[in-house]
């Protein structure tokens, strides 16, 4: 207990080492890796990011085009986003705020043309007299 006291009086005298956090924020380093971002207009859900994911907080559904993501779960790695193929996803330098509740991140997006009906629907415009394009849903 006497070894102790020396450190103990030190510690009630220096400046705090530690910083009151939601009120005190320090500056992110310059290459930090913080909230994961998905450019779902590019995003053409291969389910790439979800398979490499080591927390799967990642869930990609093809059929129905919708892109999960559970930030309670993400560990931050970037993994997700160095094995993207269509380069959508990216993080940002600022972290995500603090939260009472658990949130998950849904995002619906557009199914993509596939090759034969993406030439279709570029050469409908050139044969017709420049009319509107229309994306019929639900085309497979």
């Amino acid at each position: 207990m006497f070894k102790m006291t020396p450190n103990i009086m030190r510690n009630l005298v220096v400046r705090k080492s530690t910083r009151r956090y939601p009120a005190e924020v320090r500056e992110p380093f310059a290459k930090v890796r913080g909230e994961l971002v998905n450019d779902i207009e590019r995003c053409i859900f291969c389910g790439t990011c979800e398979i490499k994911c080591p927390s799967q907080c990642l869930a990609v559904d093809k059929k129905s085009c919708v892109w999960v993501y559970d930030p309670m779960a993400c560990v931050y790695c970037g993994v997700c986003v160095d094995s993207c193929p269509a380069k959508c996803l990216y993080q940002k330098t600022q972290y995500r705020a603090p939260v009472c509740e658990r949130l998950t991140i849904r995002m619906q997006g557009q199914p993509r043309k596939k090759g034969k009906e993406k030439e279709k629907t570029q050469e409908a415009p050139a044969a017709g007299a420049g009319g509107p394009e229309v994306d019929e849903p639900g085309g497979s």
